[in-house]
């Protein structure tokens, strides 16, 4: 079965400049080493390492667009924090970016260089369309890396929602441990957010998308890419994604 993903309409008015990039790989190999991801990773080290390049902090328009963002749907940005404020926070702490595997650490790199949040899940763990939606009462929600855990969103956060279930709590804020990209994951999804055209031009995030599918391609055998944002003819119709290569 096929899937589709929407931003729905009321998200749409409370954030008229939200805009997302999807990259759709199927037939991928995330079970080998993405030589590119990790050389650039090194490298990126090295140049906060050596006080040549630093993360985006949360004083930078595309942090803290989004710490707005998260106030304005009731959540404390410094408690539940964007997934890119986070990374970037962790890589200046610790001087690394974590390894994961490398469809994971592909997108990580691309979220701290850009400062846009990132993420993405395993398409094979879908079962049904997926809105972006404010959350409700009766969502569930199980929090990566501890499956034993449930949780209920707070109602009105933003969330990706697949029925009740969260995939995502807080807009980027955590993934679900149901969805998460393993080295076992053939067919991903990706996403590359942006909550404000100022802080974040369409062209920088295209960029970003462009960057990404690059660092894909070579292990995959399909790559697509789309778009979806709350303005023009992107809007009005949902992206599709088809079940190929699981």
């Amino acid at each position: 079965m096929d899937f589709s993903l929407r931003l729905e309409p009321d998200v749409m008015n409370a954030f008229p400049h939200a805009e997302i990039c999807f990259v759709t790989a199927s037939g991928m190999r995330n079970d080998e080493p993405w030589a590119e991801v990790g050389r650039r990773m090194d490298e990126l080290e090295a140049s906060v390492s050596r006080g040549e390049w630093q993360p985006f902090d949360e004083a930078h328009p595309a942090i803290s667009s989004w710490h707005d963002g998260y106030r304005r749907f009731g959540t404390n940005p410094r408690r539940f924090r964007p997934s890119v404020d986070a990374l970037s926070r962790r890589l200046v702490r610790s001087g690394r970016l974590p390894r994961i595997n490398s469809a994971v650490d592909a997108y990580n790199l691309v979220s701290v260089t850009y400062g846009i949040p990132a993420g993405a899940f395993a398409v094979d763990k879908i079962s049904g369309d997926i809105l972006i939606r404010f959350a409700l009462p009766g969502d569930s929600f199980v929090p990566l890396g501890e499956p034993e855990t449930v949780e209920e969103p707070v109602p009105g956060e933003v969330v990706y929602a697949q029925g009740s279930e969260i995939l995502t709590r807080h807009w980027n804020h955590r993934d679900s441990d149901h969805t998460k990209v393993t080295e076992r994951s053939t067919s991903v999804i990706f996403m590359l957010e942006r909550i404000s055209e100022e802080a974040v031009p369409s062209a920088r995030l295209a960029q970003a998308q462009s960057e990404l599918a690059g660092l894909v391609q070579p292990h995959a055998e399909a790559v697509t890419l789309t778009v979806i944002g709350s303005e023009g003819p992107a809007a009005a119709e949902p992206v599709l994604v088809r079940r190929t290569g699981i």
